[in-house]
């Protein structure tokens, strides 16, 4: 659900500095269906303990390695999980590519997927390479992506939680399936809570998988109707800090701007993994209007003030929200998955 350019963002770091300052901002003092409708197949954190013990250890050299070099595959990569998991399942569709002459367009190149950075995508190939060379044809590439995404999480200062696995990749990648089932800038609580129950996720859920916007960032064309045309009034989001939305004015204007230019989802500590960006909403300070919906509907505010209050509480109720978003749509043997060589080829 994180937003970010394929490139390193060009981010007005100066205007968010400044705003920061001028804020002041003070301490911020279960279901369990899949999209199948079956039970979730079965995973284990021991599953490749024989096959490939070290794999954990593998992506790891890799994914901090990432992190060093290019910070944004912390986010990017939290991101690419999030996409994958709510499209089909968890199974790598996501990183599949168009295949020359194909008249459907896979996954990857749909519309919703085309600011996923290429640092994500990158990772999960690094760490399939050097997975390959060490366990060849073992490990699949959904397994990947879920470690790759628990790596990114703890470096950026959030949980380290063990990754259940035991997914195969899947073999079917459609772009006209992504939007459908994948939150927008705009979407309402309501619409949120339809879509994570379709996933066999809870209110609970969503708040805290909500949470992963406490880093990484979004372009301005996802929240410039917010800040000029909120709801066809031809004025902002009222529920909008009056110093956040001058500073998101000077660096997105409402015509012509710079595509690249982006904002973060958390103004208080952008690159840090912890809990401010529940204390934001409180501020008004929610860059999407889905963030600040959470606040203001009276179904989601306990949670949103209670996380925002406790940091050890988000940890793990975010970490459980993880394994329990890595079970949806499971694919197990080869009659429904395949273990791919090349993260981006079907078999």
């Amino acid at each position: 659900m994180s937003v970010s350019s394929n490139s390193f963002p060009v981010i007005i770091f100066v205007l968010i500095f400044l705003f920061l300052v001028t804020l002041a901002i003070h301490s911020f003092p279960k279901s369990t269906a899949n999209t199948t409708g079956r039970p979730p197949r079965q995973l284990s954190v021991d599953y490749y303990a024989k096959s490939c013990p070290l794999v954990d250890q593998l992506v790891a050299s890799v994914t901090s390695l990432q992190f060093r070099e290019a910070p944004v595959s912390g986010p990017a990569t939290i991101r690419l999980f999030f996409h994958d998991c709510f499209v089909e399942g968890c199974d790598a569709s996501v990183l599949i590519k168009t295949r020359m002459g194909s008249k459907e367009l896979s996954e990857k190149d749909a519309d919703d997927n085309k600011e996923l950075a290429v640092e994500a995508f990158d990772s999960i190939k690094k760490a399939k390479s050097l997975v390959e060379s060490k366990c060849p044809g073992v490990v699949s590439c959904a397994d990947i992506l879920a470690i790759a995404a628990r790596d990114f999480v703890h470096l950026a200062g959030g949980p380290y939680y063990q990754v259940k696995k035991g997914r195969w990749d899947g073999k079917i990648s459609m772009a006209s399936r992504v939007h459908s089932n994948l939150p927008q800038a705009n979407s309402t609580v309501d619409e949120l809570i339809w879509l994570f129950k379709s996933k066999g996720l809870t209110l609970e859920d969503l708040v805290v998988l909500s949470g992963a916007h406490t880093i990484g960032f979004a372009h301005c064309h996802h929240f410039l109707s917010r800040i000029y045309n909120y709801k066809g009034t031809k004025q902002p989001d009222p529920n909008i800090d009056s110093r956040l939305l001058k500073a998101l004015k000077m660096s997105c204007p409402q015509f012509g701007g710079n595509y690249d230019v982006v904002a973060p989802f958390d103004v208080k500590t952008p690159f840090a993994f912890d809990n401010a960006y529940y204390g934001n909403l409180e501020a008004k300070l929610g860059l999407l209007g889905s963030d600040q919906a959470l606040f203001l509907d009276p179904r989601t505010r306990p949670l949103v003030q209670n996380l925002a209050k406790d940091k050890k509480k988000f940890s793990q109720l975010f970490a459980a929200a993880m394994d329990k978003m890595g079970s949806i749509g499971v694919k197990r043997g080869r009659k429904h998955g395949e273990k791919r060589k090349d993260c981006s080829m079907h078999l």
